[in-house]
């Protein structure tokens, strides 16, 4: 990217139903969008595969840093079921201006939040909640057991892929790149317990949760959550350990 392109903003692409990208694919339908670029179901003409392509912003990308940072953490995570699989990147050009596009996998689902609003009251029961957190402690589990993390873990980047007696989940979002310390791993712990506070319905009900529900929530103190659980592992092995 030379230096004139370096500069250049795009704050939307906003490409419709129908268009062709890189000759290779069909944007079906946008996504959504973020800080660093927007999301497309794209349909691959080639095999009918119906995948998933994230358009990065020129300058949220300069030089493709941002781009090949995630390519190369998700090539390093890539057995980590509860990511969505990367697959490929292309280069394409909007108003003359190169522009990098990633393709992964799309995910059937629905996100979290979307998913609560459904069940009866708009907070699931203290059993399930727990296999909500138990699905979300291994899948995290797995990253932290690289010496990764996510760093912004929240209701509305976790996408319900299936529900029944467990919870098949998939981070829609990718990761910050900064180089992992303690403390992000530490952070992915408390965002996990304030995921499985808030599919609890939150303040409104937690004086009427049980002991083992608040033993785990902690009224969202961090220092007492982290006492308690210093590691995903522990978090994971109390679950699976603990007196119902």
């Amino acid at each position: 990217m030379n230096k004139k392109q370096k500069f250049e903003r795009i704050d939307t692409f906003d490409f419709e139903a129908g268009t062709t990208l890189a000759g290779k694919y069909k944007v079906l339908l946008r996504l959504g969008s973020g800080w660093e670029g927007e999301v497309y179901k794209i349909l691959e003409l080639r095999t009918g595969i119906e995948r998933a392509a994230k358009i990065f912003y020129p300058q949220r990308n300069i030089n493709n840093r941002t781009s090949r940072l995630y390519a190369r953490k998700l090539h390093k995570l890539r057995h980590c079921p509860i990511l969505i699989q990367y697959h490929t990147d292309e280069l394409i050009k909007y108003r003359k201006i190169p522009v990098t596009m990633f393709i992964s996998e799309y995910v059937e689902g629905r996100l979290l939040s979307e998913f609560l609003d459904t069940v009866p009251g708009k907070r699931l029961a203290p059993f399930e909640a727990l296999h909500l957190l138990y699905s979300l402690t291994m899948g995290m589990q797995s990253i932290h057991q690289h010496s990764e993390y996510h760093g912004d873990l929240h209701l509305d980047n976790i996408i319900v892929c299936r529900h029944g007696l467990t919870f098949d989940l998939k981070l829609l979002d990718l990761f910050h790149l900064e180089t992992p310390k303690a403390e992000n791993r530490q952070t992915d712990i408390l965002d996990v317990i304030r995921i499985f506070y808030d599919s609890l319905g939150g303040a409104k009900y937690y004086s009427k949760q049980p002991d083992v529900i608040k033993y785990l929530c902690s009224g969202l103190k961090h220092s007492l959550i982290l006492r308690k659980f210093r590691t995903m592992y522990a978090l994971s092995k109390y679950l699976e350990t603990m007196q119902w």
